[in-house]
């Protein structure tokens, strides 16, 4: 599908996802990955916050507040909590957490998997997973938007985790 993936190999498409639990017939596949210079530990907590802000284009999901800046010493996610917000609502839920290695959660009928992949030299693989059962017409819509907004996400998780590693 056009736009299905980006920054992402062949063996981080191929690699088991959490999200493919929860979809088994997915119109929807998109991948989306960045090398992140800190590692997972370090990644991690930037990760958590996107249940409090999108970390992608505030202007338009998040009606121009700005996505914090810094940690703010979050509890660790659970399931069952809210997912992320946006707008500043509360929106989808987490149905699958492993500390340091990857959040789950579903929101509008997707289901999308962040997984923390540490490297040998110290980086970290941040790679993001997006499934859903949806007409085909759907699912190129969505898979487009997704590609602009998801990789806005992943490259600001990405500067802020560096920045204060």
């Amino acid at each position: 599908m056009l736009g299905d993936r980006w920054g992402v190999t062949d063996r981080d498409v191929a690699r088991s996802y959490p999200c493919d639990d929860h979809v088994s017939s997915p119109a929807l596949r998109a991948w989306r990955g960045v090398r992140v210079a800190a590692p997972a530990e370090a990644v991690w907590p930037w990760v958590g916050q996107v249940r409090i802000a999108p970390y992608s284009y505030d202007w338009i999901d998040n009606l121009g507040r700005r996505s914090p800046r810094e940690l703010l010493g979050l509890p660790e996610p659970r399931v069952g909590e809210p997912f992320t917000t946006a707008g500043g609502r509360r929106r989808g839920r987490i149905v699958s957490v492993e500390r340091e290695r990857q959040l789950t959660g579903t929101i509008l009928g997707a289901f999308l998997s962040y997984v923390l992949v540490p490297e040998s030299d110290g980086t970290t693989r941040l790679l993001l997973k997006v499934v859903m059962e949806t007409s085909r017409w759907v699912a190129l819509g969505v898979c487009a938007g997704d590609l602009v907004m998801a990789r806005r996400q992943l490259l600001n998780l990405k500067r802020l985790a560096e920045r204060h590693r």
